[in-house]
């Protein structure tokens, strides 16, 4: 069986982008439920070193919506934002996320293997192919961010498991 670089990649985001939206969503209940400033949440850190939730959820998007319209762009550069997101700003993050992705269609997708592809970071340029970059760079990021953002909802007390972050698995119908 082949598989589709819009399976692989679009239909993936999706599923994910739906655990996110999920576990956001349990995320502002656990808040509202224990009188906790979800703000407290949004500026949470894993360590020191590493940046807070808000920034995880935006690399979330960034890395999925944000990675497509880079490769029809066939140049993508880091989002570096500097302010922190509400945590309302971050679901609605996710919402235009998922609503950008499903607007793609599976043709417009798959017409983009085999364009040539550009990360750029400052001076620097990283040559892809669009396949080679959404699946060696895109989607290990995305999957980065997300399971750090579960992290920190599950350090803050969130009552999530595995089944949260996954989203709506693929059944055979």
């Amino acid at each position: 069986m082949a598989i589709s670089l819009y399976d692989a990649t679009v239909v993936s985001f999706l599923q994910t982008l739906g655990g996110v939206s999920g576990f956001l969503d349990r995320g502002l209940a656990h808040c509202q439920d224990n009188g906790i400033d979800p703000q407290e949440i949004v500026d949470t850190r894993l360590a020191p070193d590493m940046l807070p939730f808000w920034y995880q959820i935006s690399s979330v998007a960034h890395h999925s919506e944000g990675a497509m319209a880079g490769v029809k762009k066939g140049e993508f550069s880091p989002a570096m934002p500097s302010t922190p997101l509400s945590y309302a700003d971050l679901q609605a993050r996710m919402a235009d996320a998922t609503a950008a992705l499903q607007a793609l269609s599976a043709d417009e997708v798959n017409a983009f293997e085999g364009a040539d592809m550009a990360f750029k970071f400052g001076e620097r340029a990283m040559p892809f192919t669009a396949e080679g970059f959404l699946l060696s760079f895109s989607l290990p990021n995305f999957y980065f961010h997300a399971t750090t953002a579960y992290d920190i909802l599950r350090l803050k007390g969130v009552p999530l498991g595995k089944r949260d972050y996954m989203g709506k698995l693929r059944l055979k119908a």
